[in-house]
């Protein structure tokens, strides 16, 4: 509870300057978009995007679906709130979690969700929960970040605390994020009851100046990778710098340091 805590509180705060820093996200939309308008989807049916954030999602599918009945869902206020100035009034909105949705059994045709459930510790509770809201036949359309993304500087990280002299700090857990892998997401399909289900990868790489730059920018989205112990005090603050230094050593070029994300796709029915 207290992870989902952590997360809830860091996308609330970064939720007014999350589109200006999330690159990647707002690609995976588009061509998660660009995925379901090729699906036979009929125009008057009833759609829920999981995880909406600022409802860029939502705002595409509308241009295409001016019929459709959409429906967001998020945890965070102030997601929905920016989703709410996005969007006109004809879309839903609703808080709540995705490993309970607050929606009766067989309500929607189609559920969606972009750069969500990679901060869910178990996928099956949800996935099951999304074959119970969707009607027979109905789709279900998703993207997350899984095992691979932001490698360069969990490489680096672990590396740092390796070389760390403050037995405190190097003993406990590194703080860094665990990715799914794409089998833990097909594995998850099957066992929440989806037939006809495909999983497959895709990576993109987004280039920072330097590394500050990129820390900053996976601060303000609400995505830090590690976080500090209490009491980490100069110890860590010195493991932060060591990091800086060896991200920059292994994998600084010409051009900027790169971050890599693995963006795991998929799809079933129900």
């Amino acid at each position: 509870m207290y992870e989902r805590q952590r997360v809830q509180q860091a996308f609330h705060r970064g939720a007014l300057e999350y589109d200006r820093h999330t690159p990647v996200q707002q690609r995976v939309i588009k061509r998660l978009a660009g995925a379901l308008y090729l699906l036979s989807f009929q125009p008057d049916r009833q759609l829920l995007d999981i995880g909406c954030g600022t409802g860029r999602l939502l705002e595409l599918l509308a241009e295409k679906l001016p019929e459709a009945e959409l429906t967001g869902l998020d945890l965070v206020p102030n997601m929905l709130q920016q989703a709410r100035e996005r969007l006109d009034n004809r879309v839903c909105l609703v808080q709540g979690d995705a490993e309970q949705l607050p929606f009766a059994d067989q309500a929607f045709d189609m559920v969606v969700s972009s750069s969500t459930f990679q901060w869910l510790v178990q996928l099956d509770r949800c996935f099951g929960e999304i074959v119970r809201v969707l009607r027979p036949g109905g789709r279900f359309v998703f993207s997350l970040f899984g095992q691979g993304t932001l490698e360069e500087l969990q490489l680096s990280w672990r590396s740092a605390l390796a070389g760390c002299r403050r037995p405190d700090i190097a003993q406990q857990h590194d703080g860094t994020h665990r990715f799914h892998t794409a089998e833990q997401v097909s594995v998850a399909l099957s066992a929440a009851g989806f037939c006809n289900s495909r999983v497959w990868i895709e990576q993109e790489v987004v280039w920072y100046p330097d590394v500050p730059h990129l820390l900053q920018a996976v601060k303000r989205i609400g995505a830090g990778t590690a976080r500090p112990p209490v009491g980490g005090g100069l110890g860590w603050r010195k493991v932060l710098h060591d990091m800086a230094a060896i991200y920059q050593e292994r994998f600084g070029t010409a051009n900027g340091v790169p971050a890599t994300y693995q963006v795991i796709y998929g799809e079933g029915s129900r």
